[in-house]
């Protein structure tokens, strides 16, 4: 509190109007000594509120200082977008085949497998690239719609055939030339590769250093405005992730990861909080 607030309360303590009775001595005794003449014919409440607001005065400038320096920070956004090409892909195509009885759809099925493995294998994919994923068969019944009276059982067995590689140009290729084998008569469900990228982990770390100093450079720049500079970080919030196709401008709040293209954008978003000094 100011030097004046003590002075009056000094004062105060002596019941005197006489600065020097209270021990108050200087150039400013006689100012003193008219302001607790004023005080003394105020009613008591006005008199309260006087003197405690000298004191407010004084102590709200010791607040306004403290909560200064918590206050010089800048929060400043960062990101970085960097194409990257898929090094791996995961496909699967289904072949289904019908009969009157389980056996009979079974036994349909299998000469179509062999002829869908047969030409993957010629067109370029390896023996360990594929596998046979497991085998279902389901049961339909047609009843007469008057008399519910069973008229039909017919059974479907279905096999869906996995690949995976590393060699992604190889497998968009094949994925374009498969439909070839429904013009023979195969039935065959062709599903869409899925490309991705196995060096994720890795690249998420260079992304985020280089989404950090994006938001360093923008916190210079800012800062520079006000003939600022910048100093430590004090905290740093990791956004999303967002993987697209090259050039797109989808984005999702909880992160995105297109796996129908090979060439990719990866962008990484990083909120920094730096201290302005």
């Amino acid at each position: 509190m100011g030097a004046g607030f003590h002075r009056l309360l000094a004062m105060a303590s002596a019941n005197s109007s006489d600065p020097q009775q209270a021990g108050i001595v200087g150039p400013a005794a006689p100012r003193l000594a008219r302001l607790w003449q004023a005080l003394r014919h105020t009613p008591a409440l006005v008199t309260a509120m006087a003197v405690l607001s000298v004191g407010l005065i004084g102590s709200s400038a010791v607040l306004v200082k403290g909560f200064r320096t918590a206050r010089d920070t800048i929060t400043v956004t960062g990101a970085s977008t960097e194409r990257i090409r898929s090094d791996y892909a995961d496909w699967s195509v289904l072949v289904s085949q019908g009969g009157d009885s389980q056996q009979q759809s079974y036994g349909a099925l299998q000469p179509s497998v062999q002829q869908i493995r047969a030409f993957l294998l010629a067109h370029g994919l390896r023996p360990d690239e594929l596998k046979l994923g497991s085998l279902s068969s389901d049961k339909e019944e047609f009843r007469d719609p008057r008399s519910g009276e069973l008229r039909q059982i017919r059974w479907t067995s279905r096999q869906t055939i996995l690949i995976s590689s590393a060699d992604v140009d190889k497998i968009n290729r094949l994925a374009a030339e498969i439909p070839a084998l429904i013009g023979l008569g195969v039935p065959l469900t062709i599903n869409e590769p899925a490309y991705t990228y196995t060096k994720l982990a890795e690249k998420r770390v260079d992304m985020l250093a280089k989404a950090t100093k994006d938001a360093r450079d923008r916190a210079w720049a800012i800062a520079a405005q006000a003939q600022s500079s910048i100093g430590a970080i004090t905290n740093a919030d990791t956004g999303t992730f967002q993987i697209t196709a090259p050039n797109s401008t989808e984005a999702s709040n909880s992160g995105s990861y297109d796996t129908r293209t090979i060439a990719k954008d990866i962008t990484a978003v990083m909120a920094v909080t730096f201290r302005v000094n």
